[in-house]
């Protein structure tokens, strides 16, 4: 054996070493051949282990509810000219005639990073009108997108209407003003998909209140609205908006404003809602806002501001033009966070985005309309409004609240605000806007409400609509 060895360690003719490099050769090569083959097969035959991995992954995915679509709601997201979106949020300097809004589209419109002094989680200075551009980006990511419009029910249309909007809200000419709301529904019904129903299985999602889209009907001043829900063809569409119009917006659905926090995990919401559960609330009452020039509903916010100042159980925060204490999440949510009713008054119209900020701060609301929230957010909210608030009449309707709201608050039972509070707490993942990349998140948020029942009311509208014929 060592003779051999040696021969083969140290060939001492030419035709030895010819021989040991041949050898030497098809060992090398038959041990990459077999190399190869096993990883081929280990690729394209799965073994039993590899089987069981991939098992226990769907099977996580099934059992997660909100890792899969449920079946009901299939979205197809369509890839509109960029008109309609990109190219605005690329001039976003000029987005909003009063503000900047370059910040604020930042990282597909959450807005500016803050500092995550609540806990875990995305914490954004997310503006209160952003939230199309929010909705577009969690319905790229989201499970019930399909890239088949075939297999839709549902057809999304990513126009940035609001944006566009609020950078024409100067515009004298009235046609230049609602040139692309037109161009866009010229765009929409010349599409083969849209001619299937007449676009009745089509939505927007827009991040202002309707009253900005509806200038005909409205009656008043010209506060720059343009004509794009009074288009004909967009009459035929479902529209989410922040704030519907409560008589005539029969196709108009309330959706949340955004507020502050985006999670992208159910432990993140979950380690949320435990903070703001034990959280110590000095406060009986507290109000954020500013007074109003020039409305009839001004007065009510006059007459709260006025009651808060005299009382030593509220919390004030007066809101003046510029003044950045009421544009600071962490202050605001302090406030929130350390009262026990927050005033939801109405502002320049019926609903404002500090009814989500109080609700996520775990702030029971106190409304003194019935368009507040009740006839706007039928989708997110319990039908008995007297689970998760408080409404004070006011007693024309619309000056002052009916009795002194100190009074009122503190004669609520404190069983009666634990269980309030609860359920407020309890709706938090509903209201909220989970951040764009999540997936499987394990709660339902704004967006997962809002297209499951999109798609029953489309399901409706269809069935009605083939009936009466």
């Amino acid at each position: 054996m060592a003779a051999i060895t040696e021969k083969l360690r140290f060939p001492k003719s030419k035709g030895a070493a010819a021989r040991w490099k041949l050898s030497l050769f098809l060992t090398l090569f038959f041990s990459l051949w077999f190399l190869l083959f096993f990883l081929f097969r280990q690729i394209h035959a799965p073994s039993e282990i590899t089987e069981t991995i991939a098992l226990t992954r769907r099977l996580s995915t099934v059992t997660d509810p909100v890792a899969t679509c449920d079946g009901r709601a299939s979205v197809y997201v369509y890839e509109l000219p960029s008109k309609f979106n990109s190219d605005l949020i690329n001039d976003c300097h000029h987005l909003n005639v009063y503000t900047d809004m370059c910040p604020h589209v930042a990282h597909r419109g959450l807005g500016q990073h803050v500092d995550p002094v609540f806990g875990p989680g995305h914490w954004h200075a997310t503006h209160q009108f952003i939230g199309e551009m929010i909705f577009h980006a969690r319905l790229e990511r989201h499970p019930c997108r399909t890239s088949d419009p075939a297999e839709a029910s549902i057809f999304y249309v990513p126009f940035y209407g609001g944006l566009y909007a609020s950078s024409k809200f100067r515009e004298k000419d009235l046609r230049e003003r609602d040139k692309l709301a037109v161009e866009l529904a010229e765009y929409l019904q010349g599409l083969p998909w849209w001619q299937r129903h007449g676009g009745r299985d089509h939505f927007l999602a827009l991040g202002r209140t309707a009253w900005d889209f509806m200038r005909v009907r409205n009656k008043g001043p010209d506060f720059g609205a343009n004509v794009l829900l009074e288009l004909p063809a967009v009459l035929n569409m479902s529209v989410l908006t922040v704030e519907r119009q409560p008589w005539s917006g029969t196709n108009q659905f309330g959706v949340p404003y955004p507020s502050y926090f985006h999670p992208s995990t159910l432990d993140q919401m979950l380690a949320w809602q435990d903070k703001v559960r034990r959280s110590e609330r000095p406060h009986l009452f507290s109000f954020i806002g500013g007074p109003r020039k020039g409305l009839e509903k001004a007065a009510v916010r006059d007459e709260l501001i006025r009651q808060c100042e005299e009382s030593s159980r509220c919390m004030l925060v007066k809101c003046i033009s510029g003044d950045q204490q009421c544009h600071n999440p962490v202050g605001i949510l302090r406030v929130m966070m350390g009262s026990r009713f927050c005033l939801q008054a109405p502002g320049d119209s019926f609903t404002r985005r500090s009814t989500f900020d109080s609700m996520l701060a775990g702030c029971i609301p106190v409304f003194f309309s019935q368009h507040t929230a009740y006839s706007q957010y039928a989708w997110f909210l319990p039908k008995d409004p007297d689970e998760y608030s408080v409404f004070m009449e006011t007693k024309d309707g619309l000056t002052s609240p009916r009795g002194k709201i100190e009074d009122v608050l503190s004669s609520i039972p404190e069983e009666t605000v634990a269980r309030l509070r609860n359920n407020v707490i309890d709706l938090i993942p509903r209201l909220t806007y989970a951040h764009p990349n999540a997936t499987g998140l394990g709660f339902k948020d704004a967006v997962d409400v809002a297209i499951q029942q999109l798609a029953r009311h489309v399901r409706s509208e269809l069935s009605f609509h083939l009936q009466s014929k």
